[in-house]
């Protein structure tokens, strides 16, 4: 059998980590390994029991959910943090990913979003509704220092292509038919391109793309 998906569970509310647990473990593949209350909690669990995703929520007494993404992120482990809440995307999204997060569901759509929000984040990739792309994009932009020079020259363009691909959330197997090279081809030119651009994770390819405006949005 394939590993299951580690699972740690972060919120204030008891009941509500009931309810997601049972809704978690009801699902073939995961493994919900522990709890949080705090944010402080999750940032001292998380070195102890290796969740490969931490459903999060932002708003939770003592250290924010922000600031607990951002610890989690630091601590340099596999954990994939997949933010849960009802705030919505405008206000949050961006802050999300550059704290180091991997994705945003609404608990209002958890019962359907949440299963594969976490299937996506635990497999490396970014969780995005379609409308967080256009907020990304918006913000970045806002974002963008004129004068300095893009990293975007360093790539060649068969890079670029990879590149934009991987972002739009092709596959390599995918991405080797459209361009008619092999999946290993894909993965060499993708870790040729997180070296050139000095970057680690998906999202934060997803951010520099968005920047670029090489991700249609």
């Amino acid at each position: 059998m394939a590993t299951p998906i580690r699972i740690l569970l972060v919120d204030d509310h008891a009941v509500l980590r009931a309810g997601l647990r049972a809704l978690l473990e009801a699902e073939p593949g995961f493994l919900v390994v522990g709890e949080a209350g705090t944010g402080e909690e999750a940032v001292m669990k998380v070195p102890q029991l290796r969740p490969d995703v931490v459903v999060m929520d932002l708003s939770m007494p003592g250290m924010g959910g922000l600031e607990a993404v951002r610890q989690i992120a630091a601590l340099g482990t596999t954990a994939r943090v997949l933010v849960l809440t009802m705030h919505g995307e405008e206000e949050h999204l961006l802050p999300v990913l550059e704290a180091g997060g991997s994705g945003y569901v609404n608990k209002r759509s958890a019962d359907e979003e949440l299963i594969e929000a976490i299937r996506t984040v635990a497999s490396g990739d970014v969780f995005l509704y379609p409308s967080g792309a256009k907020l990304l994009l918006r913000g970045l932009k806002q974002k963008a220092e004129p004068g300095v020079e893009d990293p975007i020259e360093k790539l060649t363009e068969r890079e670029r292509e990879v590149l934009g691909f991987t972002v739009e959330g092709f596959s390599s197997s995918e991405i080797g038919k459209k361009l008619f090279i092999s999946p290993k081809t894909v993965d060499t030119y993708r870790a040729r391109i997180m070296e050139k651009l000095n970057l680690h994770h998906r999202s934060e390819l997803v951010k520099f793309a968005l920047q670029r405006g090489l991700l249609k949005a």
